[in-house]
């Protein structure tokens, strides 16, 4: 049975322990059904011959980023989440990642589980678990403890074995930086003026309804975070789209929209709500405006199709997972002229961004060669006259 970690002396000790080892793995538990932020239950730490589950109910995560700041390479796998958990409990983030997911997909193997890496890689089927266990409940049954140990337990082994294959294909260098990005990405931090995007019948909303609806959703975001609840326990979507088209004017107004119940009006929520709304539509700035993307012109709508086909059978052709060789917001966010996109910079861009450029310029032109694969190819820019047929008319 792994050692659990219960006092702040014995994690002080395994830090220490952890710290000299050139890598090391880490995994969370953690829920955020009923909070704004994550949290956490559970943290499963590996390294050398070593495995431990760090309770945080227990102990103070923060003396953990002495081993987070050190040079040592944390391996995670699918990671994003483990890195919120992580920067919210300790301040900090590994200062070096290699996320096993990611770097799978660079062989071909796209998304994949860690339970399925195991299989294919070292032929071990990981124990099943309840994935609505409770994780914060206490003590932890043997079976709870056994199936957290054993999300870290393989996970060195196993990126030794990635990483094998991917020098061998030449792509090590790829999935350090595509990790790398993983770990430069924003946390804890979603921009509460970008908070309307995320509700989507508020982004077809129009004039000042749309900018009701940006400073409503702005200041749920921010009154969630303040109270550490699920954005819906402040206001529903619903309520957010029925108070930005009706606009009222009093909170007994409110109360007959729906998805505005009881509980969202409590305390100063009803002025509050009313406020936000008369701020957004008389134009005082709640934070920066969020616009809708710019509408892709009409005349290259139909290279988005082509062009993701393509990168299908390319991804295909060189097993690598499509959703990290490029997406088709990817593809028309290049078409839209966006210079930030991330196939247009690093080993994307001689891959696909360069080619999408070439067959947009009609350079390039995409077609079968023969075995049902599409290509890309050099434009001859010899047109094909279609045969047209016999019509039966004689001169």
């Amino acid at each position: 049975m792994p050692t659990v970690i219960t006092t702040s002396s014995s994690l002080d000790d395994v830090v220490a322990e952890a710290s000299a080892a050139d890598r090391y793995a880490i995994d969370t538990e953690f829920h955020r059904e009923r909070t704004y932020y994550p949290k956490v239950a559970l943290v499963q730490l590996g390294w050398a011959d070593q495995v431990v589950l760090i309770d945080p109910l227990q102990v103070d995560l923060s003396a953990m980023a002495k081993l987070l700041d050190g040079p040592g390479t944390c391996i995670l796998h699918a990671g994003i989440q483990d890195l919120e958990v992580l920067d919210l409990n300790t301040g900090t983030i590994p200062s070096e990642i290699f996320d096993t997911q990611i770097a799978a997909g660079f062989l071909g193997l796209a998304t994949s589980s860690l339970a399925s890496l195991l299989d294919h890689f070292m032929s071990i089927k990981l124990p099943k678990g309840d994935r609505l266990t409770d994780w914060l409940r206490r003590p932890l049954t043997d079976d709870q403890l056994r199936y957290a140990a054993s999300d870290v337990q393989y996970l060195i082994t196993l990126a030794d074995l990635i990483e094998e294959g991917l020098r061998e294909a030449g792509r090590m260098e790829w999935a350090v930086e595509e990790s790398d990005i993983v770990r430069e990405r924003p946390r804890n931090r979603r921009n509460p003026d970008e908070a309307v995007l995320r509700i989507k019948e508020a982004r077809s909303l129009k004039g000042a309804s749309f900018k009701a609806a940006t400073a409503l959703a702005a200041w749920r975001e921010r009154t969630a975070a303040k109270r550490d609840v699920p954005v819906r326990q402040v206001l529903a979507d619903l309520g957010v789209v029925a108070v930005s088209q009706q606009m009222p004017k009093t909170v007994d107004q409110l109360r007959g929209l729906r998805g505005v119940e009881g509980r969202h009006l409590k305390g100063t929520a009803g002025q509050e709500i009313l406020d936000a709304v008369a701020k957004g539509v008389g134009g005082e700035n709640p934070g920066p405006r969020v616009g809708r993307s710019p509408e892709l012109p009409r005349h290259l709508r139909p290279v988005v199709s082509l062009v993701t086909a393509w990168i299908a059978q390319l991804s295909r052709d060189n097993r690598i997972d499509p959703a990290l060789l490029a997406t088709r917001a990817d593809v028309e966010a290049a078409l839209r002229g966006d210079s930030e996109v991330r196939i247009l910079h690093g080993w994307r861009s001689d891959m696909v961004g360069d080619p999408i450029a070439q067959l947009v310029s009609g350079d390039a032109a995409v077609g079968f060669d023969g075995d049902g694969r599409l290509v890309l190819e050099k434009r001859s820019r010899i047109p094909l006259e279609p045969r047209m047929p016999n019509s039966g008319v004689v001169d």
